[in-house]
């Protein structure tokens, strides 16, 4: 297989790198390491070395859980609160289908924690799982809408442990890795301890170097295996003809979720079905700090793919796609966007809240929903979607106006239809209508904003911890500024 010079941005002999694997009909055919392990030692990256893969542990904790099911100790459409009654009511009728099909519509607690506790303290999963016990509203109607969760699987890990009375890493080494020959592959809690043959995470910094910095939150049924490319190839050929799991419980893995308005989601029990150039593909990427990774499959063409990635700068899923295109003939030509002017302005929702900024980032368009950034290209001159690695999020957003400078837009978010308003900005906010202190009893939060100008801040103090915020002026809502 001729790569090309795809992997010009990984092969450093000085800088941290990627691992990648190929597999066609089960068989290994191209497994290769790009760049160092670690950057403190000359080790360079191999297929054998663990590395984090992220959320792509999703979907081995819904097997666990569904291993579960098989042995009759719980069913998909067990209400959460079975399981765990401690949760406040709002929570107890989400079912396990719906958890981890991401439409239960629960607040994210990982998520919480993190924007209000920072992320530098060490803090279990059950920890930040009892924060469901006192948060007491949702995000959406179970069933109606679908938003990437990790507080639920957080608490999916939970309610295995609860069920089986042992450790998730326990159940999963037991049930899963073992049988399917996974040896090197294991559940870690922790970045900051000392574990073998592992690559070293690597988060960019504002010098344009590296440098360590970990997630405090334990890694769990989130988001918390290591594995190698090995394994991870391993693990694809057994997907193709599984002795773990029944041939039920992989369809359910595999089937996406259908929301009321009648859109599928595209994700199923921590997998997602999608296309890429008109072939479909079933894959889960994974993200943390300092890395990342990507596991996909192309069934019609017994294509596998693994790409492993120890720095924060470089993207698994864009490697993926590379390869995606250097090893299939005939793929549908890739979406064509328009070039056009980058937008720029903030739109708010009169009805749901929801804020949507368009900023320009080098010469890619960005639009910042509700402070999720996702890269956009322009399909006609009204019509606008996310990249092709971000095609996961069935969102358009269609200009309403001068396509130019829109006075209004409409957001599809999986078939929800939401319009948004452009708002006026404003540049020499008047910061002492919003300052002072806040909290909030819920989750035990305290937030202050002080300054003035561009040296506003938000100062919070969650359970966990503390975090601070430069907060920038963006538009103004009647007298309060957002």
């Amino acid at each position: 297989i001729y790569m090309g010079d795809w992997s010009s941005d990984v092969c450093s002999s000085d800088l941290p790198g990627a691992a990648v694997g190929i597999a066609i009909n089960g068989k290994p055919v191209y497994r290769k390491g790009f760049g160092l392990a670690n950057m403190e030692q000359p080790i360079v990256l191999s297929p054998t070395i663990r590395m984090r893969i992220g959320s792509t542990t999703k979907h081995f904790t819904a097997l666990t859980y569904m291993l579960l099911c098989e042995d009759g100790l719980a069913t998909l459409d067990d209400p959460l609160g079975t399981h765990l009654p401690e949760v406040n009511p709002i929570a107890h009728g989400v079912t396990m289908r719906q958890l981890m099909g991401m439409t239960g519509g629960l607040r994210d607690a990982d998520d919480i924690s993190y924007q209000f506790s920072g992320t530098g303290r060490g803090v279990p999963s059950a920890d930040i799982v009892a924060l469901y016990r006192d948060i007491d509203d949702v995000n959406f109607k179970p069933g109606t809408a679908w938003t990437y969760n990790n507080g639920s699987y957080l608490a999916l890990g939970v309610v295995i442990e609860r069920i089986t009375d042992c450790p998730l890493e326990d159940v999963m080494r037991e049930r899963i890795f073992a049988p399917a020959g996974l040896h090197d592959t294991k559940l870690r809690r922790w970045d900051t301890d000392f574990f073998p043959n592992s690559a070293t995470l690597h988060m960019t910094n504002s010098s344009g170097g590296f440098e360590k910095s970990y997630l405090g939150h334990a890694g769990a049924g989130q988001g918390g295996i290591v594995s190698t490319i090995e394994d991870m190839l391993r693990w694809l050929a057994h997907m193709a003809a599984p002795v773990v799991g029944t041939a039920a419980t992989w369809d359910a893995i595999r089937t996406p979720h259908i929301l009321s308005n009648g859109v599928s989601t595209g994700y199923g029990l921590g997998l997602m079905s999608g296309r890429y150039r008109g072939v479909e593909t079933l894959s889960h990427a994974g993200g943390v700090m300092g890395g990342n990774s990507q596991m996909l499959k192309v069934s019609a063409a017994g294509l596998d793919v693994v790409v492993m990635v120890n720095r924060h700068d470089v993207s698994g899923t864009l490697l993926t796609n590379q390869v995606l295109d250097a090893c299939l003939p005939n793929l549908d030509p890739a979406e064509r966007t328009e070039p056009a002017a980058l937008l720029e302005g903030t739109f708010r929702s009169a009805a749901t809240g929801r804020i949507i900024q368009f900023l320009a980032q080098g010469a890619q368009q960005v639009a910042s929903i509700d402070g999720f950034d996702v890269p956009v290209g322009r399909i006609g001159s009204k019509l606008l979607r996310p990249l092709a690695h971000l095609n996961y999020l069935k969102h358009e957003i269609s200009l309403i106006g001068a396509s130019a400078k829109p006075t209004s837009i409409i957001f599809s978010d999986f078939g929800n239809v939401d319009e948004l308003v452009a708002m006026q900005a404003i540049t020499n906010p008047d910061v002492g209508k919003i300052a002072g202190r806040y909290r909030s009893e819920t989750i035990e939060t305290e937030a202050v904003i002080s300054g003035a100008g561009i040296d506003t801040r938000l100062s919070t103090t969650g359970r966990f911890g503390s975090a601070v915020y430069r907060l920038d002026p963006i538009a103004e809502i009647g007298r309060a500024h957002v």
